[in-house]
């Protein structure tokens, strides 16, 4: 699918991975909705890529923001042609501490946002696409692009709630991609590494040189353009469906 005069969705919009992907996409001229939360950058930064794009403030994980903010999408655009979830939280506690077991709430609450907030806007998203004419010659109507993580593999220490989060990202992409397949909506994921995103901008540099010297190539954090380009390079390839890839520079998670 090309991006130009297409309408995209993209979930975390507001920053790090999100903005990174929508400047990419409205570079491509693609139309926007920033889905991110009311005290978000989003309006800001959909403000900075003009007329094409609008913020829609929502909660992922609820069901009825997510569906006003696709509801106002396609009254500003008429459709929805790409879903990018990049909306998620990170959350570090051990199983058991020395004040007690993991709070079960906060393991919800990681869920909730990163899997079934996922989840949730795959399903609003996906019920607009399989509304559109077919915009390839193989029928092709929408694409959504995941985005889970690592430690969906290589959960480190700590990563408990996060890591099952992002396991399921990756869990549902194959049976969700199969589900639309009949309809022409294809289904992948992105897996990053180590990224310089929001999450890690208030470590120290020490620690943050410490993460880098754990990729092998290229020895240093990733760029959200990276993700970016990564992601149109899948809504762009129509072979590419069902499949998760890692972006890590072959980063392989130690125990902590």
């Amino acid at each position: 699918m090309k991006l130009k005069d297409v309408v995209a969705v993209i979930t975390g919009g507001g920053s790090g991975l999100g903005e990174a992907t929508a400047r990419e996409f409205a570079s491509a001229g693609a139309k926007l909705a920033i889905l991110d939360l009311p005290a978000s950058p989003g309006a800001k930064v959909a403000e900075s890529l003009g007329a094409n794009a609008i913020f829609t403030p929502a909660d992922v994980a609820s069901a009825d923001q997510a569906e006003a903010a696709i509801a106002e999408t396609v009254k500003k655009f008429g459709t929805v042609h790409i879903a990018i979830n990049c909306a998620g939280i990170g959350r570090a506690m051990r199983t058991i501490t020395k004040e007690g077991p993991h709070p079960l709430d906060l393991f919800s609450k990681v869920i909730s946002v990163n899997l079934i907030g996922t989840f949730n806007v795959i399903r609003l998203a996906a019920a607009q696409m399989a509304k559109n004419q077919p915009v390839t010659a193989d029928g092709e109507r929408g694409v959504i692009v995941n985005t889970a993580s690592v430690a969906a593999f290589d959960g480190q220490i700590g990563q408990a709630a996060y890591s099952a989060s992002k396991g399921g990202v990756v869990a549902l992409t194959l049976p969700v991609a199969r589900d639309l397949s009949s309809m022409g909506i294809r289904v992948c994921t992105i897996a990053p590494g180590t990224f310089e995103t929001p999450m890690l901008a208030g470590l120290p540099e020490p620690n943050r040189k410490a993460l880098a010297a754990g990729i092998p190539f290229p020895q240093r954090l990733g760029r959200s353009a990276e993700y970016a380009a990564l992601a149109r390079h899948i809504v762009e390839n129509e072979m590419l469906n069902g499949e998760t890839i890692r972006l890590d520079g072959a980063l392989r998670m130690p125990p902590r």
